[in-house]
């Protein structure tokens, strides 16, 4: 578990998504992955590393729930959806498309 973020203020989950997608572009396209968390993760020979911090992520979040403990629960979200994120860039998903599957579900 990592440090509980401060001073969270709520935002636009779309914006927030849009903008941390960009981000995670731009660093599989011009990071070093000596530099960058995000483009070691996208290199080829880390895809473990990759599904294994999903697993890590998504075990901490039930974790957080059956503690009840809503700080720790939305921390561990947005872990799973940095990760998530990441998973969509390295296989071509964008978010366009996601909504498409989500709103085919809904229908």
């Amino acid at each position: 578990m990592g440090v509980r973020t401060a001073n969270v203020k709520d935002g636009n989950i779309g914006e927030t998504l849009e903008g941390l997608a960009a981000v995670i572009h731009q660093r599989a396209v011009s990071a070093s992955p000596e530099e960058s968390y995000t483009a070691r993760l996208l290199q080829p020979e880390k895809g473990d590393k990759l599904l294994s911090k999903l697993a890590e992520e998504s075990s901490e979040i039930i974790m957080a729930c059956k503690d009840e403990d809503h700080g720790h629960i939305r921390y561990e979200m947005g872990d799973l959806l940095y990760h998530m994120l990441v998973v969509a860039e390295k296989y071509g998903i964008t978010l366009d498309e996601l909504a498409g599957e989500l709103d085919a579900r809904r229908k």
